[in-house]
């Protein structure tokens, strides 16, 4: 289920512009996480590490940027 749910994020975030910025002002890994929760979508940090391979040091990378998805 958490894979469909960053997924599902992902592709928003590449149609929403908007959406995008938001996401990206993200400080910190549990910040994003807890932003795309407010927004809806169901995933924890090590959830959205897993689906997208990030490290905690690679967070800085842009939404636009994640490989894979």
């Amino acid at each position: 289920m958490a894979r469909e749910e960053v997924v599902r994020l992902f592709r928003s975030a590449q149609e929403d512009p908007a959406l995008r910025e938001r996401l990206n002002t993200a400080a910190n890994p549990e910040m994003f996480v807890q932003m795309a929760k407010e927004l809806g979508y169901d995933f924890t940090v090590e959830e959205w590490k897993q689906v997208t391979g990030f490290q905690v040091e690679e967070f800085k990378a842009n939404l636009s940027e994640i490989p894979g998805l």
